[in-house]
C-alpha cells in the first residue's frame, strides 16, 4: 500500500491557517499525518483538522523532518528563512507570501491558469501569487487564452483581512465607533473620532476608503500595485505587458473586489466573453443587471471561485472589455490556491482542479 505524504502547515494559527484547516478537512483525503506548526508563542495549542485534535507545533528543524511538503501560510521573512531548510530536509514548499514571488528560479503557479509551471522547480519551491493577483487573475487568464490579453488597467479594491486578523480588528473596532453617529458629514471628523490608532492602515477605513496599501515605492507607486503588475506578468508568460494597478482599501471584512479594463490583440463581443467565463473552471459569471445580478463582497464571501460581473464592451475600443471580479482573499486569495498547488504536485496524474 502507497503511503499517503505528509503535510505541514506553517502558519496554521492565522487567518488564512483558519481557512486552509477547513480546506484540508473538505477536500479529497490525500494526506497521511498533517502537521501544524506555528510560532513557539503558539505552541501546544490544540486546532481541529479532519476532525481530530491536533497539537500545534513550534516551528523548528524537528518541525520539518519527514514532511513531503509544507505550505507556508506565513510571512515573507519566515517563508524566507524556514523554506530552504525545509527543501533540504527533502520537502517541496508551496508558499503564499511574497518571499520567492520575483524568484526566476521558483514558478509562480495558478492552477487554473499555468499549472504546467508547478512541474519544474529548481529550488524546490513552488510561489502563489498575492490576493489581489488571485481575485483578477483567473478571469484574464480565461479570456487572454481566447483573445491575447495586450494591456490591463485594474482598480483593486481590497479588504480589510489582507491586513491579518488585526487588519479587522481594526475595521471593526472603528465601526464601532462611527455606529449610529452623524460622522462622515464634515472634513475630518471621522479621522478625529477614530484617532491615530488605525491598526495596519494608514488612516481610517471605516466610512472611508484608503488609495493605498503596501509600502512607497519609486514614481509613486505601492508595493502592492507593483506586485500586482509583476504577478499579473509572471503568472501569464507576458513579461512586458502594460500593467497600471491602483490599489485601495475599503470598509470589507473579507473579499476583494477588482474593476479590470482589459485591452486584447482582436476584436471582442460581450457574448463571446460570456461564453468563456461561464465555462472557465474557478469562475462563476452573474452578470444580469436588469436583474440586479452582479458580484458584490458581501455575497461572495466565504466562496471559492471568483465571481465576474458588469461585463460591456469598451464604448470607445472594440478590443477593450470592462468588467467587475469579487474572490474571498482567504480562500481563492491563498488558502485554495495553495492546496489546488499541493494536491496537484502530489498527485500529478490529476492535474485537475475540479476538487476545489
Amino acid at each position: 500500500m502507497t503511503r499517503k505524504p505528509t503535510l505541514a502547515v506553517v502558519g496554521a494559527t492565522g487567518a488564512v491557517g483558519a481557512v486552509m484547516l477547513q480546506m484540508l478537512t473538505q477536500h479529497a483525503d490525500v494526506w497521511g499525518e498533517i502537521r501544524l506548526v506555528a510560532s513557539p508563542r503558539s505552541a501546544g495549542r490544540k486546532l481541529a483538522v479532519r476532525g481530530e485534535e491536533t497539537e500545534v507545533l513550534a516551528l523548528d528543524e524537528n518541525a520539518l523532518e519527514g514532511v513531503d511538503l509544507v505550505l507556508f501560510l506565513a510571512p515573507a521573512d519566515i517563508a524566507a528563512r524556514w523554506a530552504p531548510i525545509a527543501v533540504a530536509k527533502g520537502a517541496v514548499v508551496v508558499d503564499t507570501s511574497a518571499a520567492f514571488r520575483s524568484d526566476p528560479d521558483v514558478p509562480l503557479v495558478v492552477p487554473e491558469i499555468n499549472p504546467h509551471a508547478a512541474r519544474v522547480r529548481p529550488r524546490g519551491i513552488v510561489a502563489s501569487p498575492g490576493c489581489s493577483t488571485l481575485a483578477l487573475i483567473v478571469a484574464v487568464g480565461a479570456l487572454h487564452a481566447e483573445f491575447g490579453v495586450v494591456e490591463l488597467v485594474v482598480t483593486a479594491q481590497q479588504a480589510a483581512s489582507a491586513g491579518g486578523q488585526a487588519g479587522v480588528a481594526a475595521l471593526r473596532e472603528q465601526l464601532s465607533m462611527v455606529a449610529g453617529t452623524e460622522l462622515g458629514t464634515h472634513p475630518g471628523d471621522v479621522r478625529r473620532a477614530v484617532g491615530d490608532d488605525t491598526g495596519p492602515f494608514p488612516g481610517p477605513v471605516a466610512l472611508n476608503v484608503l488609495p493605498w496599501s503596501g509600502e512607497l515605492r519609486e514614481d509613486g507607486w505601492s508595493s502592492e500595485e507593483l506586485s500586482l503588475r509583476e504577478e499579473t506578468r509572471k503568472v501569464l508568460d507576458l513579461p512586458g505587458l502594460p500593467v497600471a494597478a491602483t490599489c485601495v482599501r475599503v470598509p470589507v471584512v473579507t473579499a476583494h473586489s477588482v474593476s479590470v479594463h482589459a485591452r486584447f490583440e482582436r476584436p471582442v463581443s460581450v457574448g463571446r466573453a460570456h461564453e468563456i467565463l461561464a465555462t472557465s473552471p474557478g469562475v462563476v459569471l452573474f452578470d444580469d443587471p436588469a436583474a440586479g445580478d452582479f458580484p458584490t463582497p458581501a455575497d461572495v464571501v466565504g466562496t471559492d471561485p471568483v465571481w465576474v460581473g458588469r461585463v460591456r464592451r469598451s464604448m470607445d475600443d472594440e478590443r477593450a472589455l470592462e468588467f467587475f471580479v469579487c474572490g474571498d482573499n482567504l480562500r481563492k486569495g491563498a488558502a485554495l490556491n495553495a492546496v489546488q498547488i499541493a494536491e496537484s504536485i502530489i498527485r500529478p496524474e490529476r492535474p485537475d482542479i475540479d476538487d476545489a
